[in-house]
């Protein structure tokens, strides 16, 4: 996912997709403002109108995404000199941990505020995180325990980064979407800045914990590269 210029890794599996590309500069990526598309909502959903696009239009056995500045790299990799392919899972390593597991997400973080209630609080605006437990609680209850233990354990995986088979992939998406389509159509953002206009992005990076953990999955942590 990228929405500027930069240096894309080597192996051809690693294909960049311009996000929010709709009325913009055309970089000559792919772009997600082709079929089905969300494009246009980039302003507010971040990265995820990549994950819409490859959701609705992407038809691959496995799919998943990082950055143009953030990847899966090999464990034990992250300080290690050389070039940066010679670090990123590559589709060996990814065919074989998926014979295993059947996800690959970034190492869990720790919040320093104590809770992802106390993060999210201090860095943005808590009723649209409290609007979101609202709308779990209406579409899918049986969400409701995950999301309350979400918030107020202390880890949480932040870039929307994720390997897996498409098929669990859309199976996320479908229940992602809709919940954050729902809460767009409550929450004003007129008034929010250029960053807290990220809110859906911010959501999602939550909410993709209170999804796994409702999950029969098995699933593999990987550490995550930040190239600049």
């Amino acid at each position: 996912m990228t929405h500027r210029k930069f240096e894309p890794p080597q192996p051809e599996y690693y294909i960049p997709l311009h996000v929010g590309k709709s009325g913009k500069e055309d970089l000559n990526y792919t772009g997600d403002d082709t079929g089905d598309t969300i494009s246009e909502k980039n302003d507010t959903f971040c990265e995820l109108t990549g994950l819409y696009w490859i959701w609705k239009n992407v038809r691959c056995d496995v799919a998943g995404v990082c950055h143009y500045r953030r990847y899966f790299v090999r464990r034990g990799s992250q300080d290690e000199p050389g070039p940066l392919g010679q670090k990123l899972l590559n589709r060996d390593s990814i065919e074989r941990c998926l014979q295993t597991y059947d996800m690959i997400v970034p190492d869990s973080g720790m919040t320093q505020e104590g809770s992802v209630w106390n993060q999210y609080a201090l860095r943005h605006r808590i009723a649209d995180w409290m609007e979101c437990g609202k709308i779990i609680h209406e579409l899918c209850p049986e969400y409701d325990p995950a999301y309350q233990w979400s918030q107020n354990c202390n880890f949480v995986s932040l870039g929307n980064m994720v390997i897996t088979r498409k098929e669990i992939l859309d199976e996320y998406c479908e229940w992602l979407f809709r919940i954050l389509f729902e809460a767009e159509r409550r929450i004003d953002t007129s008034g929010y800045d250029a960053y807290q206009r990220r809110i859906f992005g911010f959501l999602s990076e939550r909410l993709f914990r209170v999804w796994l953990l409702k999950q029969p999955l098995r699933i593999r942590e990987e550490p995550v590269l930040l190239t600049g």
